[in-house]
């Protein structure tokens, strides 16, 4: 059978669980045609792993390096501007995980505002995409993005709302991407809206180590090998062939990211 042309836009591999076994991971995820992983960061320590592992593995690991909302309150004072340095190094393709989250109490709202304005700022600066992150705060996230003077290209990562949201961010030029939810048995509404995505801006991801896929659901560690799941499920929603919707949501992620084919 021949293999998929798969592109994961949002994996940990940078994370504890991965400490051990990147490279058997990275092997996995060669085996099942993944052709490149962005390797997301959630605060200094992780972005600074992403960038190595970027410098490890290059030309198929790429970093993306940030604060993540959940993390800002545990931020040190001089932390953002060690992110500003980590965005100059080789391998770094984009900024994030940044935006906005509700379902976590870890850090007042306000600080979340203003350190996504930050994020937003530092793509501005660099020219490099963001990756937000986007937990019952999609409406909050489109204010915040609709005052800004400009709006960087970027990607709402392991989107989960409405087909209006959905809208509104593409509206401002953003990707949408899908992560292991839109697999599951009950995430129909989900599906709908995965569906109705234009092709130019659909993208797939894993969120390893969470959310795995169905049929692998609850089984952990997900890893970036199991995307092929998450795009078969697309695939079949939007009517297409998995190979055709592969190449696309591969070359869709090169082309955000600023990487050579």
């Amino acid at each position: 059978m021949t293999k998929l042309n798969l592109f994961d836009t949002h994996a940990h591999l940078n994370s504890e669980t991965f400490l051990e076994n990147v490279n058997e991971v990275i092997d996995r995820a060669r085996s099942a045609g993944v052709g490149g992983i962005a390797v997301i960061g959630i605060d200094v320590a992780t972005s600074r792993r992403a960038c190595d592992l970027a410098a490890q593995f290059p030309g198929y690991l790429h970093a993306v390096v940030g604060i993540q909302p959940n993390s800002v309150a545990e931020a040190g004072e001089g932390d953002f501007a060690v992110i500003e340095e980590l965005a100059a190094r080789p391998g770094v393709c984009g900024i994030g995980e940044t935006g906005l989250d509700c379902y976590w109490d870890d850090t007042p709202i306000a600080d979340q505002h203003d350190y996504f304005d930050r994020h937003l700022q530092l793509c501005r600066d660099t020219k490099l995409p963001m990756v937000i992150h986007m937990r019952e705060s999609g409406d909050l996230i489109f204010e915040q993005l609709a005052r800004q003077s400009a709006v960087p290209p970027g990607i709402m990562h392991s989107f989960t709302g409405s087909m209006q949201l959905a809208s509104q961010f593409l509206d401002l030029g953003l990707h949408i991407s899908f992560a292991g939810m839109v697999t599951f048995k009950k995430s129909d509404e989900l599906r709908d809206v995965a569906r109705q995505i234009p092709e130019d801006r659909l993208l797939v991801e894993t969120d390893s180590p969470y959310l795995s896929p169905e049929p692998l659901r609850g089984k952990r560690p997900n890893e970036p090998a199991r995307v092929e799941h998450t795009l078969k499920c697309l695939a079949d929603v939007r009517g297409v062939t998995a190979e055709r919707l592969a190449n696309v949501t591969s070359e869709n992620a090169r082309r955000l990211f600023q990487l050579s084919s």
